[in-house]
């Protein structure tokens, strides 16, 4: 969540971040007199409470009517100081709810507007021309059925739509991603993490996905556990109600997780194929820092995608996601989009969010500093998305007779060619 003192002293701040992301500023009106009303109710009950300790002392001095009568305003006292609490209590919970789900500023650099409004920072690679080849392109899933790779009838069957099977040369393909994914990470310096797939509700909300995204979340009422939908939210509850040393960060982790993702709005799209799923496999790379530092660390974790992506030999554009398609807790995002030849389209396969502090003021992380503790930022980035990576790598590299080339750095896993079952 943003800091509270914001609201007191640059609440014009915080509308202006509401308006540039296409929501009401109106929220912010209801939380500054929801702010006054709590220390209001708090400095009623601070009254109270302050007049209760005051008669305590005077009813052991006094005598006859007079302690009588203080004792009867005793036992007064002691009925409103209840109902101030509760009212304060009540109050503190009202704020607390409304600056809960009001989302993180933006980023005074991210181009404002919706889905289409992005800009472009860097395009690298040149698409194949299949034309001047002399052969139309494939998809993926036809890629994947001649390689047998890709069962999608089956996943259908068994588990119902946006589900499937990666069979022979596919689940190859993502143990040798997934490889290379985390031992790439770990030379950057990350530390390889397998984290739970299951959270309590504390981590999924105080890393804001149980706002505007809660309708994509898988939730198991008996257990009242959730399924994540990315590994940054064990990551980034894995040092909650902690306080970290400054000299400690930044601290960098890469976890290998499944994903689990209802992906409610998206009916009717991308249906085919393996590139819009209910489940999926990713490496994701995740730091602590400090506010100061994290501007720069956003920069570095898209150096590393982009490195990432250039070792998988892929055509990709790199963009500045607009204000109004950011998520509620990323002041800032960049995604790393690899080109589709059979979309004739550039789509996302990374990116990677700056946080701040929003997730670290719900999860009550913090940095110890020579002036005492700070609240730490955190940022996430995406380093491999299986079914994605697998999309882009089967259409990028396809050949006329239906084989596959793949990059370099994974041909001491899989060799340089994929080949069609006979």
């Amino acid at each position: 969540m943003i800091d509270p003192r914001l609201l007191r002293d640059d609440p014009d701040r915080v509308r202006d971040a509401l308006r540039r992301r296409g929501e009401s500023p109106e929220a912010v009106d209801a939380l500054v007199g929801a702010d006054a009303a709590r220390r209001s109710a708090i400095a009623e009950f601070e009254a109270l409470r302050s007049e209760q300790k005051g008669l305590g002392k005077q009813v052991a001095q006094a005598k006859g009517d007079e302690k009588t009568a203080l004792l009867t305003r005793t036992r007064e006292l002691s009925a409103e100081v209840k109902a101030a609490d509760a009212r304060r209590a009540e109050a503190d919970a009202d704020f607390n709810e409304r600056l809960r789900a009001l989302p993180n500023l933006v980023a005074e650099e991210a181009p404002e507007g919706g889905e289409d409004d992005f800009v472009v920072l860097e395009t690298v690679g040149t698409p194949r021309d299949f034309a001047a080849e002399g052969f139309e392109p494939r998809d993926h899933l036809e890629l994947g059925q001649m390689l047998g790779a890709i069962d999608m009838e089956r996943g259908a069957k068994v588990s119902g739509s946006r589900f499937y099977y990666l069979t022979g040369v596919g689940a190859q393909l993502e143990l040798a991603l997934i490889q290379l994914a985390m031992s790439t990470a770990a030379q950057w310096g990350f530390t390889p993490m397998i984290p739970p797939a299951l959270v309590r509700p504390q981590a999924m909300e105080g890393t804001g996905f149980l706002g505007q995204a809660a309708a994509d979340v898988y939730h198991l009422p008996d257990d009242d556990l959730y399924l994540v939908g990315t590994s940054e939210v064990p990551l980034a509850a894995y040092h909650s109600d902690e306080i970290l040393d400054a000299a400690s960060l930044p601290r960098r982790y890469a976890a290998f997780s499944p994903c689990y993702r209802r992906e409610a709005g998206s009916h009717g799209k991308d249906t085919r194929g393996i590139f819009r799923v209910h489940w999926f496999d990713k490496v994701e790379m995740f730091t602590y820092t400090t506010l100061e530092e994290s501007f720069a660390e956003h920069r570095r974790l898209l150096g590393w995608e982009r490195e990432w992506l250039n070792l998988l030999e892929l055509p990709y554009r790199v963009i500045d996601v607009a204000t109004g398609d950011l998520g509620a807790s990323a002041i800032r995002k960049f995604d790393c989009e690899a080109w589709i030849p059979t979309q004739g389209k550039y789509r996302e396969v990374s990116s990677t969010s700056n946080c701040t502090e929003y997730q670290s003021r719900r999860l009550d992380i913090r940095v110890r500093a020579e002036d005492g503790t700070v609240p730490a930022a955190t940022l996430n980035g995406t380093l491999c998305a299986m079914t994605r990576t697998i999309v882009a790598l089967l259409e990028n590299g396809q050949q006329a007779d239906g084989s596959v080339r793949l990059p370099e750095a994974l041909h001491p896993f899989l060799g340089p060619v994929l080949e069609p079952l006979a």
